[in-house]
């Protein structure tokens, strides 16, 4: 529920990223509609010659969905039949016909969709009317395997699961450290939460606290840690996290209102989130939001290595901005 603030008018999409020789290659495409965007997923489809494709998905304020079948060339904007005002914070997807769609907002105003033919219709899955519930991220680990998060409600955070894509229900809490007052998640740009393997759940905090949330079972047992990062108001705190497994886990966030501020930007875990240390060097500033390397090359001298959508990564000590 802890607002932000992110003006994405156009798509930046990741075509290559070269450790070893720290290159990058973007391409700058605009989706063609003057709204924030918060969400992306791309995912990769083979084509009639069995050449993988990248499908991708954004969504926005506005009730905005879009999707590219041509790497961003073109765009389709989807609709969601009521929902013309929504936030769409988060979105993902499995293939060009099968994605979920979260919006952000007080009670009603969040709520979970779910697309089976490539966005064409949408069938509303979840939503709650309590003032407190805010959805700040989806993340799933398959089509039918999904989690989202919430704000506090009754003092503590709520995680809804499905296990069979269709259903939501939420995960106990009675294990769970209560949250801190004035402590909430960012629903900036759907990477405050991230699944690792299949049984861990972390997310990040933001306000009053920056703070960690593990779960090692599932969402039944739960630790949490405070972090380095810089918090205390309404607009600081961790932003995005990321993890793999290998118990190495980073964050990035800051204060968005005091954009060019590095200090207290980005930290890192090497033992599951129980400890944690600042960044050698930081990011050039705030940084909303970060992707997981797949490759193991990311990963040099054991330090974690990330790329944001906003054109930043560091590798230890060396940041790239």
């Amino acid at each position: 529920m802890i607002a932000s603030v992110l003006s994405s008018l156009v798509l930046l999409l990741l075509f290559s990223f070269t450790t070893h020789a720290q290159a990058q290659w973007w391409k700058v495409q605009t989706s063609g509609v003057d709204t924030n965007l918060r969400g992306v997923s791309v995912v990769n489809v083979p084509d009639g010659k069995g050449v993988h494709v990248p499908v991708v998905w954004a969504s926005g304020s506005n009730g905005v969905i879009l999707k590219s079948l041509d790497e961003g060339k073109t765009w389709k904007r989807l609709h969601v039949a009521g929902g013309e005002a929504l936030d769409f914070r988060g979105i993902v997807a499995f293939n060009a016909s099968v994605a979920y769609v979260m919006s952000s907002g007080e009670g009603e105003k969040s709520r979970i969709y779910k697309t089976t033919d490539g966005g064409e219709t949408w069938k509303l899955q979840y939503t709650d009317r309590r003032k407190e519930f805010f959805l700040d991220a989806i993340a799933c680990l398959s089509e039918k395997d999904c989690v989202a998060l919430s704000d506090p409600i009754d003092g503590k955070f709520l995680l809804l699961k499905t296990t069979d894509g269709e259903q939501w229900s939420p995960l106990p809490s009675d294990n769970m450290p209560a949250g801190l007052i004035g402590e909430g998640a960012f629903a900036a740009s759907n990477t405050c939460l991230v699944l690792s393997g299949d049984n861990e759940i972390f997310f990040g905090t933001g306000g009053s606290a920056a703070r960690v949330f593990r779960s090692w079972d599932r969402g039944h047992s739960w630790t949490v840690a405070e972090t380095p990062i810089i918090h205390g108001n309404a607009s600081s705190g961790i932003f995005s996290i990321g993890a793999d497994e290998n118990n190495r886990v980073i964050v990035l966030g800051g204060d968005y209102k005091e954009p060019n501020r590095s200090s207290g930007t980005a930290a890192y875990s090497l033992d599951g989130g129980k400890t944690w240390q600042l960044a050698a060097q930081m990011p050039g500033g705030y940084r909303s939001a970060l992707a997981t390397l797949t490759m193991d090359a990311g990963w040099p001298s054991g330090r974690p290595a990330k790329i944001s959508p906003m054109i930043t990564a560091f590798t230890g000590s060396t940041p790239i901005c």
